[in-house]
């Protein structure tokens, strides 16, 4: 006797899947996310591309990415993961024992907005890992090599003149 109210009262939240750091994140609008390490401030807005699938009320499935679609987020702050401690104890004859301990760098953003599309041409900042290289660099052209000498006549072929 009571009625269907999955579609009338509750509106689909719009969702996507994106990849950062080689792992993936099924976020909504206001969630926040601790992913591997963006070379950006705090405050920044930036945008994820990577995006493998956006859902809502229509579901969209890339073929491996989504074109156009993207998860702008705001960064509130680069911090360390819990440390890990890796104990290592050799036996028998060697009593040898070492602790090393090892604190993952983290950013905490919060995601803002899910868009489906439009994202190449939002003009934000794209989410770049801190260790990869500016694409400005890889795109000067390299130094071209030294011509090379002509090889030198042999000695041999001066003796047979003779």
């Amino acid at each position: 006797m009571g009625t269907n109210e999955r579609g009338s009262e509750k509106e689909r939240r719009m969702f996507a899947v994106l990849k950062t750091g080689g792992k993936q994140y099924k976020v909504q609008s206001g969630d926040i996310l601790r992913v591997e390490k963006l070379a950006a401030d705090a405050g920044e807005t930036i945008q994820f591309n990577e995006v493998l699938m956006v859902g809502g009320d229509k579901t969209v499935v890339g073929a491996p990415l989504v074109s156009g679609a993207a998860v702008q987020a705001e960064v509130i702050d680069q911090i360390k993961g819990d440390k890990t401690i890796n104990f290592v104890k050799r036996r028998r004859k060697h009593s040898s024992q070492r602790t090393k301990g090892h604190r993952q760098q983290l950013t905490l953003v919060r995601v803002t907005d899910v868009l489906a599309t439009g994202g190449d041409k939002s003009g934000v900042k794209a989410a770049v890992g801190a260790g990869t290289k500016v694409v400005a660099e890889a795109a000067k052209p390299a130094k071209k090599a030294a011509a090379k000498k002509p090889a030198a006549k042999k000695a041999a072929a001066a003796k047979t003149a003779e």
